[in-house]
Parts: structure tokens; sequence; C-alpha cells
């Protein structure tokens, strides 16, 4: 007969609650609920604090997660996933070494395009926080039609709201999981990284962090309401029902997700601006939008009037982000007039960009070519902004290749997840990470992490206009001055 794993049993404001007590000593606290699920009149609402509960609730495994479709194609299980079926899945879990300290917490926003993802992957466990000194929380908040479609009627940014309500719950109830809640790290991956973003720029989450960490992503992904009603009408045509939230509601989920990954599709094959709008530059469906009320401007400009200038910010991306789009397809099939074609759409200059890039590695291929100016365009350069914008920023570069694909991957999109989470022994990251990742990297970048979120300092100086220093996170890490300047430059010149 199996062991009785240990329990530990707290009391917060939410009520009772009883999770384990691993045999690291690490205690878990899995599927809380932090708002009302959102079915029936709910489902296109702001979220509902869940009240408290009254019998000790269970939280030994996890609970349900956002509606979506598990990844298909060639790049299914490279980022791995969880979806757990079922309508309560507004959730969030809790690790932490002691639940009678007062420890910095840090609060983990997954990514996926804003379509997938969840809180519950064992890769994003957070036992190597806690057992550092951090309480460590991972949550879900709505996807897709539910979290970011917008008639331009009606609360927007639902999505962004869940990850608010979230924050909310955490600063009412972390200190009974021996958390200080005026010690609050925000971090997050992609869309998760590029929620962060707008969520520094939204009046309803000041106060809810002091320090946010932005893996992948920046401030760039935001559209204006024009660009919404575009995107959910077509919506609503796909579907052949009105252009409504209401309308939409009363359709099958299935129908929805099909719908939705049908519109996935049609955005990425033809991203004209005639059609979608903002969407078209990203081949997004789905982002945060600029509605007025929520998510008053672009968060950009917010950054750049001082708006977040209390927090402390991370921010940082991979070396080949855009590789992840490419290998899966064959590197050899990327013809060179695609970075002419690419350099178009960022709105660079062709010839001279094509020129850039290609000095830039010389004797690199046109996959490399192009992953360099798509990882830039999408990730690099949209840190840099910020990072120029405010003063209390560090960068960082990620650089160590993974070997999925023959090692075409490169240091893609995702890549940094195991290192930042220190879970290279999970078997989430067979594939991404392989059976050889350095351990030596992954607690150099954890370690990072953990002093960022304790001290607001990683370990190497603020990033600034004048020496633009680097951390470039690889076998052998060091600091850099200004990496990649030329194609830096031709950025800012057409910004």
């Amino acid at each position: 007969m199996a062991d009785t794993p240990n329990l530990s049993t707290v009391d917060a404001p939410a009520g009772s609650i009883e999770g384990r007590i691993d045999v690291d000593g690490i205690h878990s606290f899995l599927g809380l609920p932090y708002a009302e699920a959102p079915t029936g009149p709910r489902q296109f609402a702001p979220p509902v604090r869940r009240a408290r509960w009254t019998d000790t609730l269970d939280a030994t495994e996890y609970r349900s997660t956002a509606p979506q479709r598990q990844s298909e194609g060639p790049l299914a299980g490279v980022l791995p996933n969880v979806i757990i079926p079922g309508d309560d899945y507004l959730n969030l879990n809790v690790w932490s070494p002691d639940p009678t300290a007062a420890l910095p917490v840090m609060v983990f926003i997954h990514g996926g395009s804003w379509t997938t993802g969840s809180g519950a992957v064992d890769g994003y466990n957070g036992r190597a926080f806690a057992r550092d000194g951090v309480v460590l929380v991972t949550i879900n908040y709505r996807l897709g039609v539910d979290g970011f479609l917008w008639f331009g009627e009606g609360p927007a940014n639902l999505g962004l709201l869940d990850q608010i309500t979230a924050l909310e719950w955490v600063r009412d109830n972390i200190a009974a999981f021996g958390g200080d809640s005026s010690q609050v790290t925000v971090f997050g991956e992609s869309s998760g990284a590029m929620s962060i973003g707008a969520l520094l720029a939204m009046p309803a989450a000041r106060g809810l962090f002091h320090r946010a960490i932005l893996e992948s992503g920046a401030a760039r992904h935001v559209v204006d309401t024009a660009s919404a009603r575009l995107v959910a009408t077509r919506l609503a045509a796909i579907l052949g029902v009105a252009a409504s939230r209401e309308a939409i509601a009363a359709v099958p989920r299935e129908r929805i997700l099909a719908a939705q990954s049908q519109l996935a599709t049609e955005v990425s094959k033809k991203p004209r601006k005639k059609l979608w709008g903002d969407f078209a530059a990203n081949g997004l469906p789905f982002e945060p939008v600029i509605d007025g009320v929520s998510l008053p401007r672009h968060p950009l400009r917010a950054i750049e009037d001082g708006v977040a200038a209390d927090i402390d910010i991370l921010i940082g991306s991979n070396s080949q982000e855009a590789m992840i789009l490419l290998a899966p397809l064959g590197v050899g099939k990327v013809k060179r007039w695609l970075l002419p074609f690419v350099a178009i759409r960022a709105g660079l200059p062709p010839l001279r960009a094509t020129n850039v890039f290609r000095r830039e590695l010389p004797g690199g291929r046109a996959a490399d070519h192009v992953s360099n100016m798509l990882t830039d365009w999408i990730y690099r350069v949209p840190a840099i902004r910020i990072a120029e914008s405010h003063p209390r920023s560090h960068v960082y570069e990620f650089a160590w290749g993974s070997p999925a694909f023959d090692g075409e991957l490169g240091a893609c999109h995702g890549v940094e997840l195991p290192f930042v989470f220190d879970t290279l022994a999970s078997s989430d990251w067979d594939i991404l990470a392989g059976k050889d990742a350095p351990q030596a990297l992954a607690e150099n970048v954890h370690r990072a992490w953990v002093a960022f979120a304790t001290t607001g300092d990683p370990g190497w100086p603020a990033y600034s206009r004048e020496d633009r220093q680097v951390m470039n996170f690889d076998i052998v890490s060091s600091l850099t001055i200004d990496p990649r300047a030329t194609s830096r430059h031709l950025w800012e010149l057409h910004r």
C-alpha cells in the first residue's frame, strides 16, 4: 500500500486549505480557486472573487485548466502543456518552504499566445524556488475567446482582469503560506510576459506587485479597438452567429475552440492590415486591447511616461527565438528572398536591413538571418525599448541552444524555462532541453531570478543608453556591452 503523504493545513482568509508536504519538506497547495467559475452569465463578465469556503479545501492535486485544444504538429511536446477539463479553472497553485515565514513571493504567468498553456505543468513547479526561500505561485486565467474577444461593448481584457484578481488573492492570502505581500514579483514567458507588459500600465494592477520579470515578451503586443472588432466580427461569421458575446456564449465549447483555431490560421496566412488591423503585425488573433478603461493607453507609452517607475524590471529574450518557427519546417527550406520580405513587414528598408543582418552574421544561412530579424522584431528590440525607458531595468540574453531537431532549434523561444525553474530533471523538458542540459547554467539563471525577486538586483548592472550592459547566459555566462549594436541602431532609426 502506498505511503500516506504528509499533509499541511493552513487557515487563510479564503478558507482552510489542506496541501502536501513533499519529501524535501516543501509545502504545496494546488488548485486554489481565486474566482468563481467563468460560466453562464459570468463567461464574459469580469472575474468575481471566490467567497470564503466553509469546509477544508483538498489542495493536493491540480484542478482544471482553461479550455483549449491540445497542440498538434511537429512542435507538439516541445513546450509542455497540461489540459485538465472542468469549469472551475480560475485557480492557482502555491509552493512554500515554511507557511510560518514572511518570504518574497513570485507569481508566474504562463505563455501560449493567449490561447494555450496552464499553471499545472510539472516543469513549472515551484519546488526549487521554495527550496531557495521564495513562495512560488502559478496561475490559470481565461484564454482565447473567453479571455480576449471584444466587440467594443462591455468589459475588455478579461484574461488580464483574471490575472489581476489572482494577484489580489495573493495580496490578501499569501501570508498564510509564508509569503510577504509587500515583496511580490510577477514573472512570465511569451504572452505571459506580454501580459505583464500590459499590467504595468493597468490602473487596477497598481500596488499588486513590486518587481517584474519579462521573458521573451514586452509591451508591443496590444491592439486598438477597431482591430478587436475586426477579429471578433470574423469569429462570429465563422460560427454563423450574431456579432455579440451573447450569441457566442450560446455556442458549444468545442465549436468555439475550432473556430478559434480557424481564425488563428487565417490571421497567420493572410496578415493584412485591411483584414485584421493591428493583429496583422503579430499573426495572433487574441491580444490585449487598448480599450481606454482597463488598459487606458499603449503600455510602452505609459512606461515611458513613468507609470511603472517604482517597479524593478528584469527583461530579456533568447538569442534565436524564431527558430522554433523555422526549424520544424526545415531550415534548408528558408530562402534568401524571405529576409527582405520580413524586413518590409517589420517596417525596415529591405535592402539595407538585408545587408545589416547578413554582415552581422557572416557565413550564416538564410534561416539564421531570418530568425535573427524576427527575434529582434518581436522580442529583443521591444525588450530594449522598455529597458531604455525605465531606469530600474536589467537586461539578459539566453544563448544556450536546445538539442531538439538535431540542434537546429538553438536558443529558441521557451528554452530558458527549465533553467529559470531549475527543473531540468522534469520529463516535461526531455525534448526541449534534452538529457544532458547543463545543470550549472540552471543554477546560475535560477539564482539570478531569486536574487532579483529578493533584492531587485539579479547580479549585474542596470541597463542604460550609455553602456547597454546585457547579461549573456550560456555555458560560460558573461556581461556584454550593446550586443549586435548595428542591427539595434537600424531598428532605432526606423522605430
